[in-house]
């Protein structure tokens, strides 16, 4: 047994309950992982500015279809479960799956926040001379303060953590002369921001350095970063005006082999592609040892072994909101990596003390707004959280409010991933509110649209998610709809996903015309914000019931592990 299969094995007995000889405690026993190695990396993504702890549910609908049929990431569950070797009802259990999800959060707590995450990286580095803390983007945007101040919170908080090297997606949606901003005055000497595939769209200079070069114990080490392929089609693309993105496979390739050419012997991806997306990659592009992935807020406990030409790399992927984080051995001898341990690990907030010198600026950083986040809007009967393929309950109480403050016969909601989530019995605060809405594009609309045009609307959602090619997935989940019941059939082609739509029991008539309430659209309109007409809802409602999620018929997916409903 060599060391990496040591640690793949002692880290599936702290998953499925037990504790080890000679360990103090449960605490330090899942914090103090073993090191491998001379290379040392650690691996956030997607924290979407949460910077205090939270719950926050994983789906219970992640369907992969075709070659992403019954493996990771698309496994929900038990199926999870049941392919890592994970116990059921124990702390990891409710980490990396909705199951028992509220009895399991009153019983193990809240998860990530950065005073705790601090205490976490400081431990981990200290076992790990040199060792790098890559964050894959969506850091900047999510929550009330990140949006009132242009991320500078997180701006401050990412550098007391510790954090050396980031790529980007929602960071974007700042518009690009703040990112500029950011990067050359805050990030200068702290943090490198690198996306090699953000070029200037009239001469092709790159915006952002591409690559860096870092030494770690004596071993010379490539990180390459990617941005979000699609920030121009997903987002509006008047933010990042002038700029082109891409997944710009040739030109990655040529950039390997040059960090290679120049002495590089472990040359890592710090990627924003989403999971499917940096699978199909490393078995295309050859010479990465590694891709750290984001995006996709997939929470893959153990790392996936992509073949490809020349060999093999790496895929992982660290979940979402500061829920986990990774940690990436490579054992680097005579030029070549010998041995490597990868482990995900939980960051449950009652396991780790709150770092002091993070908590004080946390609390700083509120201070100003603290009146504002703490307006209690209401209270909820049931639980209320965003994540799955087709809707979530939080999604339902935006459409719903959409509806009866606009006068709408259907609503239609971005299918984002990012929102926390809450408890039955929870205040339903401005805070948690802005967790779920807080973008710079928050504009409500009323339109009129034909019942064949909603139809070219699903459809168009339906082949982004579920199109066979990962490179024309661009992530996120299903349009969330109120009013509205379909069917879908994922497995169809382009076009003839969305078979029956109907609106309080009847037909919809490609001919009538409908009143569709919406927001977050990607062009440049004005309307009021989406977080004033859902908190003036939720005021005037005080107490919202357990809602009933407005889920489809899915047809043609029998037997699918990323399926529990």
């Amino acid at each position: 047994m060599n060391r990496r299969e040591f640690n793949q094995m002692l880290a599936l007995g702290m998953a499925a309950g037990l504790t080890l000889p000679g360990m103090a405690s449960r605490s330090q026993a899942a914090y103090d992982i073993p090191r491998v190695g001379n290379v040392h990396l650690l691996h956030m993504t997607d924290a979407h500015a949460q910077l205090l702890p939270l719950y926050y549910r994983e789906p219970d609908v992640n369907i992969g279809l075709h070659a992403a049929r019954n493996r990771p990431p698309h496994l929900v569950g038990d199926a999870l479960l049941a392919a890592y070797g994970i116990s059921p009802k124990t702390r990891e259990s409710h980490a990396f799956t909705y199951l028992d999800f509220v009895a399991a959060a009153q019983e193990y707590g809240q998860v990530g926040g950065f005073a705790h995450l601090a205490t976490l990286v400081k431990r981990l580095k200290a076992n790990r001379p040199g060792a790098l803390l890559l964050d894959g983007g969506d850091l900047w945007q999510g929550s009330a303060t990140a949006l009132w101040t242009k991320g500078q919170d997180m701006v401050d908080a990412s550098k007391l953590l510790g954090i050396d090297i980031m790529t980007g997606h929602w960071e974007f949606t700042l518009g690009t002369d703040r990112v500029l901003e950011i990067v050359e005055n805050d990030l200068e000497g702290h943090i490198e921001f690198l996306a090699h595939n953000v070029k200037d769209f009239d001469f092709g200079d790159p915006v952002f350095p591409g690559h860096t070069m870092r030494e770690m114990n004596g071993v010379p080490v490539a990180i390459i970063g990617q941005a979000f392929p699609y920030t121009p089609i997903a987002n509006p693309g008047y933010l990042t005006e002038g700029w082109t993105f891409g997944i710009q496979e040739r030109e990655l390739q040529a950039k390997v082999d040059a960090v290679r050419a120049q002495g590089a012997q472990v040359v890592i991806l710090l990627s924003h592609n989403g999971a499917d997306t940096d699978i199909k990659l490393a078995s295309r592009v050859t010479g990465l040892d590694a891709i750290l992935g984001g995006h996709t807020h997939d929470a893959i406990p153990r790392a996936l072994e992509i073949k490809n030409p020349q060999g093999m790399t790496l895929v992982t992927n660290a979940g979402s909101n500061g829920k986990f984080m990774g940690v990436l051995d490579f054992d680097v001898r005579d030029g070549k990596i010998k041995d490597w341990s990868y482990q995900l690990l939980p960051v449950f907030a009652n396991m780790l003390p709150a770092d002091p010198d993070m908590a004080q600026l946390i609390a700083d950083i509120r201070a100003p707004y603290e009146q504002q986040l703490s307006e209690v809007l209401a209270t909820t009967e049931g639980l209320l959280y965003r994540r799955g393929n087709f809707n979530g309950s939080f999604d339902q109480l935006i459409c719903n409010a959409l509806m009866d403050e606009m006068g709408a016969d259907l609503s239609l909601s971005p299918g984002f991933r990012w929102g926390t989530t809450l408890l039955p019995g929870d205040s339903i605060t401005m805070e948690d509110l802005m967790s779920q809405v807080a973008i710079t594009y928050p504009a409500v609309t009323l339109t009129e649209m034909k019942g064949d045009f909603l139809k070219v609307v699903l459809e168009d959602v339906a082949d982004n998610l579920f199109n066979p090619d990962p490179y024309y997935q661009q992530g996120g989940d299903m349009v969330r709809v109120g009013g509205l019941d379909y069917s879908i059939a994922p497995m169809a082609d382009a076009g003839n996903r969305i078979n029956t739509m109907s609106l309080a029991g009847q037909d919809i008539d490609p001919s009538r015309t409908y009143k569709v309430a919406g927001w977050a659209s990607v062009q440049q309109i004005e309307g009021e914000p989406i977080w004033d007409v859902v908190a003036r809802w939720l005021r005037s409602k005080k107490t919202i019931d357990a809602l009933t999620v407005n889920q489809p018929k899915i047809q043609g997916v029998a037997d699918n592990a990323g399926l529990a409903l």
